[in-house]
C-alpha cells in the first residue's frame, strides 16, 4: 500500500518515491504527497520527475474502488522512461492544492455556523459547497459575516487519531451523511479547529483559520423540501 504522507502533514509539497507499479490506470508509488479524490475533495495534480530529469505530468490522483490502490493518472507522452523500481520525485501543483486546503477548511467553518446535518458537498479550486438538511433558508449576508468572523479569529487546527471502534461509539462526531470518514485501517483521523469544529476527516487543511482568507457566500439554494445548498467562493477583492 502507498504511504500517504499528506495524512500527517498537508504542507509537504514534494517527496522522493519508488515506482511500485505502472499500468493503463497510471502510476503507483511506495509513498506520496498527492491526495487521492475522496470526501468531496478532488485529487491532486502536479508532476513526476525521473532520474534523468524527464518530467511526466500527473493530471489526477484517485483510489481504485476495488483494490484501494493509490493511482496517479499520468500523461503517457514521456512515461516510457519509467520502470518498476525506479526512484522518482513527485511535486504538487502547490497553488492549486493550497486553494483546495483553504476551501476545505472553510467548509468546516460552515459546518460550525450552520447547525444541521450535511447531506452532500464538493470542493473545487476556488469554490466549495455543502448541502444541509434544513427546512428553512438562511440569510447569505449574515452567513458571510459569521464565516469571516470565525476565519479572522485564527483558530488553530490540530489532528489526532481514534480507533474505528471509538468512532462507532461516538456517531455524533460525523457530520457528513453523504461522505463517511475513511475507515477500515483501524484508526480514523480527527480534525479539530480549536473551539469551533471537531470531526473525522481525511482531507488536507490549513494550520489555522486565518490562512483561509476572506470568503463570500455566493448562493443559498433550495434543492428540496429539506435541502439547502450553500456555495462559497474566495472574496479575492478584499
Amino acid at each position: 500500500m502507498t504511504q500517504e504522507l499528506y495524512r500527517e502533514d498537508g504542507y509537504l509539497k514534494s517527496c522522493s518515491a519508488t515506482v511500485t507499479a505502472i499500468d493503463e490506470r497510471g502510476l503507483q508509488l511506495d509513498q506520496t504527497v498527492f491526495y487521492s479524490t475522496g470526501g468531496g475533495q478532488p485529487g491532486d495534480t502536479g508532476r513526476c520527475i525521473t532520474a534523468d530529469g524527464s518530467e511526466i505530468l500527473i493530471t489526477d490522483t484517485f483510489k481504485d474502488r476495488e483494490t484501494s490502490e493509490h493511482i496517479h493518472t499520468i500523461d503517457t507522452t514521456n512515461a516510457t522512461t519509467l520502470s518498476v523500481g525506479d526512484t522518482v520525485s513527485v511535486e504538487l501543483d502547490w497553488g492549486r492544492r493550497h486553494r483546495i486546503m483553504r476551501m476545505h477548511s472553510c467548509l468546516h467553518m460552515l459546518c460550525a455556523v450552520v447547525p444541521a446535518q450535511v447531506t452532500g458537498g464538493s470542493i473545487q479550486d476556488g469554490r466549495g459547497r455543502l448541502d444541509f438538511n434544513l427546512p428553512e433558508t438562511i440569510d447569505k449576508e449574515q452567513l458571510t459575516q459569521d464565516l469571516n468572523k470565525l476565519i479572522n479569529e485564527n483558530h488553530p487546527m490540530t489532528m489526532s487519531w481514534i480507533t474505528d471502534e471509538e468512532l462507532q461509539a461516538n456517531p455524533g462526531l460525523v457530520r457528513t451523511m453523504s461522505a463517511p470518514p475513511p475507515m477500515g485501517t483501524g484508526r480514523v483521523r480527527l480534525v479539530n479547529f480549536e473551539g469551533v469544529d471537531l470531526q473525522p476527516c481525511g482531507g488536507t487543511h490549513v494550520a489555522a483559520t486565518g490562512e483561509i482568507g476572506p470568503v463570500l457566500v455566493r448562493k443559498v439554494e433550495k434543492k428540496g423540501k429539506l435541502n439547502r445548498r450553500i456555495t462559497i467562493v474566495f472574496n479575492e477583492q478584499d
